[in-house]
């Protein structure tokens, strides 16, 4: 183990900061804010803009309309969307105006701003499109964690290149931000039996559910299945316990699809199913390439309902289309999962966190399963003694996995280390950075959580480990160290 030499970490002048223009539309339910025992009061709201004339209705969307229209795109259609959830409380027969039915859908609507508290936890892997770089150069996507009123976390992107030289580049973020349509998706059957076989007496309802559906089926599929089940549960015991737990876990997967006219960085994968509604955090993105060459983005994150965390797996091919499945096993049971970006030995690994405060290595067959995990680095240092964790998916060098880790040690202060990690072998530790890579500077202790430096993923390009970083969970920055500084200090 040895010390970093002075100086060997660059800060970059690039740093981004949280900006609150950032809004999304969201269905607003008076009422319903989470924090009220009565019905909402969706009834007599919609009961007074009946009551409006047809010119107070006309004036008062023409005021809405001149207020908000340039801060989302195809705002009628998300009016005209909410206004169909009141549907049915209208009466049967009754006509409604257009503009009376789009004021309706704007009374129940409302801006949330991602990023109003806080930009932090990013993570950066190699464009899917390099068409148009200078040579010698990478253009590269960031994934983001926007956090805005109730610390909810949802998962946005930058653009940028990494010149010749290995000094990062920031694109300007588009003006708007879009949340993506979120649909159904086909479910894994690996999936549900292995989370079933923690509950006691699930077994033969489990089993004559799946054991007709197949390895890979699709929502309706399984709810025809279920159906059946339900008609007959008096004869199977712990039916409707585990009916609702297969929901349960089947309402954690879906697609999202961005329409392609939309920038990247106006994407936004926002909170989709009860599992993760107050929130997706610290998305790990890795490119991983198949045995046959294949491409494929993932990325891990941790879903949180509020009470319950749980690891998601995303999987996309071009940042437009993307679905995202539950990680199951006691692997995956913590956060911080990370995959390696290649298979070892035929199987897929990642790194994990499954004790809460060391960092193991976990072998699957499938990226959604993950069971037994073997540590290979504890807590030892005093900058760590709290806890261990991974900074995002390891890269691969010719002297080994290199991995980034973070240690939180006094007064929960987060910095950032390294581990050199065996390419056949990754439960085999070759090197240690005995003192941190990276720790808070001065300039870097406010933030909405102080003393805090992370990153969920970092890369190598032109011999330079360029490290995007969250800041105080305030802002984000970038680090450049060259690679075989670095790889000779993990050596020595």
């Amino acid at each position: 183990m040895t010390s970093m030499k002075a100086g060997l970490v660059k800060r970059a002048a690039v740093r981004l900061t949280a900006d609150p223009s950032r809004v999304v539309t969201r269905l607003f339910v008076p009422g319903q804010e989470g924090f009220e025992h009565q019905d909402s009061r969706a009834g007599a709201v919609l009961a007074r803009i009946l009551a409006l004339s047809e010119d107070e209705v006309l004036s008062s969307l023409d005021d809405v309309i001149a207020r908000f229209d340039s801060r989302h795109r195809n705002l009628g259609d998300t009016f005209r969307r909410h206004a169909r959830e009141l549907a049915d409380r209208l009466r049967p027969g009754a006509h409604v105006s257009d503009a009376r039915m789009v004021l309706l859908g704007a009374a129940f609507t409302s801006e949330y701003a991602i990023e109003a508290a806080a930009l932090c936890n990013p993570s950066i892997v190699p464009h899917p499109d390099q068409s148009g770089t200078a040579a010698g150069s990478l253009r590269f996507v960031m994934s983001v964690r926007g956090i805005g009123e109730g610390h909810k976390s949802s998962i946005g992107f930058r653009t940028g290149v990494i010149d010749a030289s290995g000094q990062p580049k920031i694109d300007p973020p588009a003006a708007l931000a879009t949340v993506g349509l979120a649909t159904p998706t086909l479910l894994e059957a690996a999936t549900f039996r292995h989370e079933l076989s923690r509950l006691d007496g699930a077994g033969e309802a489990a089993s004559y559910v799946f054991d007709a559906l197949g390895e890979r089926f699709s929502r309706a599929d399984l709810e025809r299945r279920l159906t059946v089940l339900e008609a007959h549960a008096s004869t199977r015991g712990h039916a409707l316990e585990t009916i609702s737990e297969i929901r349960a876990i089947a309402d954690r997967s879906y697609a999202v699809e961005f329409a392609p006219r939309i920038p990247l960085s106006e994407r936004v994968l926002w909170p989709a199913t009860e599992a993760e509604s107050a929130g997706m955090e610290d998305a790990r993105f890795v490119r991983f390439v198949d045995d046959d060459g294949s491409t494929t983005f993932y990325a891990t994150y941790t879903a949180y309902s509020g009470s319950h965390i749980s690891q998601q797996l995303l999987k996309t091919d071009d940042f437009r289309s993307f679905t995202s499945t539950p990680m199951v096993g006691r692997a995956a049971a913590n956060k911080g999962l990370a995959l390696f970006p290649r298979r070892i030995k035929g199987r897929y690994a990642a790194l994990s966190r499954a004790d809460r405060e060391s960092n193991s290595i976990t072998f699957s067959d499938r990226p959604f399963v993950w069971t037994d995990a073997q540590p290979f680095q504890r807590p030892v240092a005093a900058w760590e003694v709290l806890q261990l964790g991974n900074c995002g998916s390891p890269m691969e060098t010719e002297a080994g996995w290199l991995v980034l880790t973070h240690g939180v040690g006094a007064m929960r202060t987060y910095r950032i280390g390294a581990v050199l990690l065996d390419l056949d072998d990754p439960t085999k530790v070759l090197g240690r950075l005995h003192e941190p890579l990276l720790s808070p500077a001065p300039d870097e202790q406010n933030g909405y959580v102080p003393n805090v430096v992370y990153s969920c993923g970092a890369l190598v390009h032109a011999d330079t480990l360029v490290l995007p970083y969250g800041i105080g969970d305030a802002a984000i920055g970038f680090a450049t160290v060259p690679l075989p500084d670095l790889l000779s200090a993990l050596r020595d």
